[in-house]
């Protein structure tokens, strides 16, 4: 009596494989997919908190560069240690640690969902899809993908300076209290108001600055930001924490050809290359860590 055919034989398909389903423990499956769902956000967050710190000593140097005489990097250094001893280094930190963090979280979540968006526009009404082209061996950035991911740039920057601005104000302010408070020869009106501002947290400085400059003080220097206007911003910033609501804060003169203009330029290019060093690498390790646990979906 011939055997009788197996599944295989009668359905014509190959010998099934037997697979071993993992053993799935209370609780292990969600956290792993909410962290590969949220990969982008995670790894761009601890990045951040990591680079702010390791970089925020050379933040506050040029900070203090900007807005006092100093003779130089050195003498900064050394008078700050003097003066406030390692601790000098890191006042205001609190501030840039939740805004950067929450800046570039919302930033690169924006920027990753906008390309999507932005590419699959443009496939649709142009035939050309930047983010297939890109993922091609040996392609070139052309037109395309410019526009399109400088758009999706543009996207996430849009709003992010509205967040920065009320933390990068108390940030200032904490790094150089010390510094107004041991000025000499100055109003003791504007004497009495900066001295209001030592020695004081994060949210108790953001608070000070609404009593006595309102909300749109949380704005001060909103529209300076680029070297050397940087630098005026810094100052400008500075004088106002010395000024009450409805006093006028004169602005510094914008002289782009004066050296003085251009102080702490060194230090803060250096900084920006340690923070973008130190951000890029964690974030590109953490996210390859995270896309190389087992995904349970």
């Amino acid at each position: 009596m011939p055997a009788e055919p197996s599944i295989q034989n009668v359905t014509g398909a190959t010998p099934l494989r037997t697979r071993t389903m993992p053993q799935l423990s209370t609780g292990s499956e969600k956290p792993r997919r909410w962290i590969k769902r949220y990969r982008t956000e995670l790894s761009a967050s601890s990045a951040s908190v990591l680079s702010t710190l390791t970089a925020f000593p050379l933040d506050s140097v040029k900070t203090r560069l900007q807005t006092y005489p100093y003779d130089g990097f050195v003498h900064c250094v050394r008078t700050t240690y003097q003066s406030e001893g390692l601790r000098g280094f890191f006042r205001g930190v609190t501030a840039p640690l939740a805004s950067v963090t929450l800046v570039r979280t919302i930033s690169f979540s924006i920027y990753q969902r906008s390309k999507y968006v932005y590419s699959d526009w443009m496939g649709k009404h142009f035939g050309f899809y930047p983010l297939e082209h890109v993922n091609k061996n040996g392609a070139f950035p052309n037109l395309g993908t410019i526009a399109c991911f400088g758009a999706a740039g543009a996207t996430a920057g849009s709003g992010i300076t509205f967040i920065a601005c009320p933390f990068e104000l108390t940030k200032l302010s904490a790094q150089v209290s010390v510094l107004m408070a041991n000025q000499k020869n100055v109003d003791p009106k504007k004497q009495a108001i900066a001295l209001s501002y030592h020695n004081k947290g994060t949210f108790k400085t953001l608070a000070n600055i609404v009593r006595h400059r309102g909300f749109a003080g949380m704005y001060t220097g909103l529209n300076l930001h680029l070297y050397p206007i940087d630098s005026v911003k810094s100052i400008y910033q500075r004088n106002a924490l010395m000024y009450s609501k409805g006093q006028k804060v004169p602005i510094p003169k914008i002289r782009f050809f004066r050296r003085d203009m251009y102080r702490g330029l060194g230090v803060s290019m250096g900084r920006s290359a340690a923070v973008n060093a130190v951000f890029f690498s964690a974030f590109e390790f953490l996210k390859k860590r995270i896309n190389a646990l087992e995904d349970f979906e």
